[in-house]
């Protein structure tokens, strides 16, 4: 199931204070990680979503199946998360990456995995093609998670989040 966009956090605070139409309880946890331009950047978020959850104690299957959401969402920021992605995919791959994180928090047996980058640009679903060497990123996201989305982009960027939670 995919739900875009998202209201963003600052969207959110900007109601009324009465207002309890967003408010969510407490994460159980929560943990983030600067992402930098590394060519073992990616590498590196799966170990540190599949060492957060074991240290959360969610089963192993909600850990690998975060950790590959993770891989794919941090991916793309990596490759369209700089200010100048709009300019084109080449140019995009090799823009430094602006400011990015990743972030997890659980609420009981439920991951939310956020990735924000710098980039203007919204996430595109790229149709399905067999003999493609890329773009199936955003469709394994929406395979393995329960709900995927982003927050609208501003000029601080835009934040791509999914939800994986235990199936069992």
């Amino acid at each position: 199931m995919t739900t875009h966009p998202a209201e963003t956090v600052h969207d959110a605070l900007r109601d009324e204070a009465c207002d309890d139409a967003w408010w969510m309880p407490a994460p159980d946890d929560f943990a983030a990680c600067a992402l930098s331009s590394s060519a073992r950047t990616v590498s590196e978020a799966r170990r540190f979503t599949r060492v957060t959850l074991e240290g959360w104690k969610l089963c192993a299957g909600v850990a690998e199946d975060a950790a590959l959401v993770v891989s794919e969402l941090v991916s793309n920021a990596l490759r369209y998360g700089s200010r100048t992605s709009g300019e084109g995919e080449r140019r995009a791959a090799l823009a430094p990456l602006g400011p990015a994180w990743l972030a997890l928090t659980r609420q009981g047996a439920t991951v939310l995995c956020a990735v924000s980058d710098a980039g203007a640009d919204a996430p595109v679903v790229r149709p399905q093609d067999t003999l493609a060497e890329s773009g199936r990123g955003l469709h394994i996201v929406d395979r393995l998670s329960d709900a995927w989305g982003w927050t609208p982009p501003d000029r601080s960027g835009k934040t791509v989040w999914a939800t994986v939670s235990d199936r069992g």
